[in-house]
């Protein structure tokens, strides 16, 4: 094993080109991913019950709908804080650095999962 080091591991091997990549990928999922939520939102809203629709299956439909909004809603938010923690460690300068065994994080895969915080080995 090799000696311990107290310095903190940096992003230096992604190059100013791929970090700015990068950068511009996670920006534009989160823009995607706000106005998805919005939309979200409006699924979310109390379900009215329509007595002039056809009756119950509506009701139902309409229950179920608002059902898959809410796991939808969940991952959402899950999706959120991921690029949100992905963004603050690109301005920390330890973006691309795995949080499990403090190695590199390959490119590629950060071109896939931009919002990954381990490598291919430490997260599957």
């Amino acid at each position: 094993m090799g000696a311990y080091t107290s310095r903190k591991a940096t992003m230096n091997h992604l190059s100013e080109a791929q970090a700015t990549e990068l950068r511009n990928e996670l920006e534009g999922q989160l823009s995607k991913l706000e106005k998805s939520m919005v939309v979200t939102d409006e699924a979310l809203k109390t379900v009215e019950l329509d007595q002039a629709a056809v009756g119950r299956l509506s009701r139902m439909d309409s229950l179920q709908n608002q059902g898959l909004a809410k796991g939808l809603r969940e991952r959402e938010m899950v999706r959120l804080a991921l690029i949100q923690e992905a963004i603050k460690r690109l301005d920390a300068g330890t973006y691309g650095i795995c949080t499990g065994c403090s190695g590199a994080v390959a490119f590629e895969r950060l071109l896939v999962f931009p919002e990954s915080a381990t490598c291919s080995h430490c997260g599957g």
